[in-house]
């Protein structure tokens, strides 16, 4: 007559097995850096404080995986009220034209509508910062100093900032990969203002420097 007891050791293979599909490897642990190190930055406009004191840094990323944890965290840029921007600079760099990084750049800009703010806002501003952490303007990727999107009632605008308007090369090429990762129709322009003009602008518009 047969046991009907089960073999023990076939059960102690079953924990072993078990034990080591749970188990945690080492690589799993390991976080995937960034070339660089990235600061995100949020404003409010409160027209009774001074500009400065309107603007905070929220937290700093170098790796992959804190980036993620961020963006996942934080409202979409599309539920800001107006007058909110969010800024990912360059750690060490701060989102204004006065900064030693920005004061000689300028920005490619992007002018969305109202409707845009639905449509498009949230993927042009995610995959603007995956361009960034991704250094996916190769060589020229250390012109870049960072990406601003801003929350406006009469239209929201994303801008990419570089920090030198004097490289038309390197701006124009930043300026093709920009526009090809955001899948903007070639019949759409996208125009390069430097900051100096935007600082002394006269009328509503600055002109273009450059134009893809």
């Amino acid at each position: 007559m047969a046991s009907s007891t089960e073999d023990p050791t076939k059960e102690q293979d079953a924990e072993e097995v078990d034990s080591e599909d749970l188990s945690i490897t080492p690589e799993m642990l390991i976080k995937h850096p960034l070339q660089n190190r990235w600061a995100m930055w949020f404003f409010k406009s409160d027209k009774a404080r001074d500009w400065c004191d309107n603007l905070r840094l929220v937290t700093t990323f170098d790796t992959v995986e804190d980036f993620w944890a961020l963006y996942n965290h934080i409202q979409k840029a599309s539920k800001l009220p107006s007058g909110c921007d969010y800024s990912v600079f360059k750690d060490g760099i701060q989102p204004k034209w006065e900064d030693d990084q920005n004061k000689r750049g300028g920005r490619w800009l992007i002018n969305l509508n109202k409707q845009q703010r639905h449509t498009d806002l949230d993927n042009f501003w995610l995959e603007t910062l995956l361009c960034l952490i991704g250094e996916a303007f190769d060589e020229q990727s250390d012109d870049i100093c960072g990406a601003v999107v801003s929350i406006r009632t009469k239209g929201d605008k994303l801008g990419l900032w570089t920090r030198d308007c004097n490289r038309p090369d390197s701006i124009m090429k930043i300026g093709k990969t920009l526009k090809e990762r955001l899948k903007i129709p070639p019949k759409i322009p996208l125009g390069y203002q430097a900051h100096t003009d935007a600082i002394v602008k006269t009328g509503s518009t600055v002109k273009n420097r450059y134009q893809v």
